[in-house]
């Protein structure tokens, strides 16, 4: 094998995570490169995601770290193609050193044990530092009994699913309702389609209360900076996004709404036999559940407005109860009702087997704190709540960047001085 090219600093991942620590590191003047498997930088919003795609989070939120948002619809989202074009327009104008088509195979111990060697399918480098910013949605999250489904039924996830034309005729079976599940769910029967929709605990928030954005106003309490040391249970960091859309200039999703539209809800899908479904009789329990949260939220601003003093009109929003009046059911029969298509929205699952470090939980999840790990040079950027609520978005991505460079940089002025190699691509 070829002698491994030499390099300061490698990312993995050139989504926006990857994107901002090479920002801050080519700011600090550090020799790096950004390894990506796909032709294009942010490939994973083109690739996997459906067609009418738009971001949930308002224009302004925006922001990787040397481009803020400076359009004229700050109150705006963006759609699919546009986030896409925003990473590519990124990389070019700030000359970040990215090799595309080289999708890691391994990072690995180096031969002298203090440094790194990142196998890529087709070259072979070794650094002093490794980023890990491959994001934590790695693969779809798909039951192991989706195999006992007809073999007629057409099977997709969140991430091959496009357009409502691309299915074959008959009803749509979703399951889940967290964010993505309840928004194709909603592109599906406003196409027209008869949509089954298996119901989770996931709550929802109102697009705006009084006059903002309802993240406008989870800005305002603090609530992108809150701290992973203040959750009450690991366990939130993964805990499913609150229904919200930001298609056609943003709306509340209510699956209340979806009753009366004419969209079958059901409880949590629990198994599947010979064509029929086993559900769990929690469809009200989970109504509520979504209910429940969008009171909090709204009873939240109210007392931070009157804390605040902040002149802002009152609001009653309408409380629907359309999804109580369903029918509680614990088996549905595919054929029955007419079921040809199942587009699972259960969620990802990561996955970091290509770090061979014994820096993982249990679980397969990384143990670092603020993204650094306890082996030196090895960091992981782009987690939600790796440092604060909005460590997962763009919003908050580029502090997160920011940190991990300014440790590479500590690091960096720690070793013995010698002259960097750049990696030749």
């Amino acid at each position: 094998m070829p002698h491994p090219d030499r390099i300061d600093t490698l990312i993995v991942g050139a989504g926006q995570a990857g994107l901002a620590t090479s920002y801050w590191l080519t700011q600090y003047g550090y020799p790096h490169l950004v390894l990506e498997q796909a032709a294009i930088p942010g490939h994973v919003w083109r690739d996997d995601r459906w067609d009418s795609f738009t971001l949930n989070t308002p224009n302004w939120m925006t922001r990787l770290p040397g481009a803020p948002y400076h359009g004229d619809a700050p109150d705006a989202y963006l759609p699919r193609d546009e986030i896409v074009a925003l990473f590519a327009d990124y990389a070019a104008r700030f000359h970040l050193p990215i090799h595309f088509g080289a999708r890691g195979l391994a990072v690995e111990p180096a031969g002298d044990g203090a440094r790194f060697r990142v196998q890529t399918e087709t070259a072979q480098y070794e650094a002093d530092n490794v980023v890990v910013a491959s994001g934590l949605y790695q693969r779809p999250r798909v039951p192991d009994y989706h195999a006992s489904l007809p073999a007629a039924i057409t099977q997709l996830t969140t991430s091959t699913y496009r357009h409502p034309e691309s299915l074959p005729p008959g009803a749509v079976l979703v399951v889940g309702s967290a964010r993505s599940g309840c928004q194709i769910a909603e592109e599906l029967y406003q196409s027209g389609r008869q949509v089954y929709l298996c119901v989770s605990r996931a709550g929802r928030l109102p697009r705006r209360y009084r006059g903002l954005d309802s993240l406008a106003w989870r800005y305002l309490i603090g609530g992108f900076d809150r701290l992973v040391s203040q959750l009450k249970d690991p366990a939130e960091r993964f805990a499913a996004n609150p229904h919200i859309s930001g298609r056609d200039g943003g709306h509340t999703i209510n699956l209340h709404r979806f009753a009366r539209a004419g969209v079958t809800l059901l409880g949590r899908l629990r198994g599947a036999n010979d064509g029929r479904l086993a559900l769990a009789p929690d469809l009200r329990e989970n109504l509520v559940a979504a209910d429940n949260l969008d009171a909090r939220f709204r009873e939240n601003i109210d007392r931070f407005v009157e804390q605040a003093g902040i002149d802002v009109p009152q609001e009653d929003l309408p409380s629907l109860t359309d999804g109580f009046a369903q029918m509680e059911r614990t088996e549905l029969d595919l054929a029955a009702a007419d079921i040809r298509t199942v587009i699972w929205a259960i969620g990802y699952t990561y996955d970091f087997s290509l770090i061979k470090f014994p820096v993982f939980d249990a679980t397969g999840y990384p143990v670092q704190l603020a993204g650094i790990t306890h082996c030196p040079g090895l960091y992981f950027v782009g987690l939600p709540w790796l440092r604060t609520h909005g460590s997962g978005l763009l919003y908050g991505v580029g502090d997160d960047a920011a940190w991990i460079a300014t440790d590479i940089s500590r690091r960096s002025r720690q070793r013995t001085p010698s002259a960097p190699s750049v990696a030749t691509i």
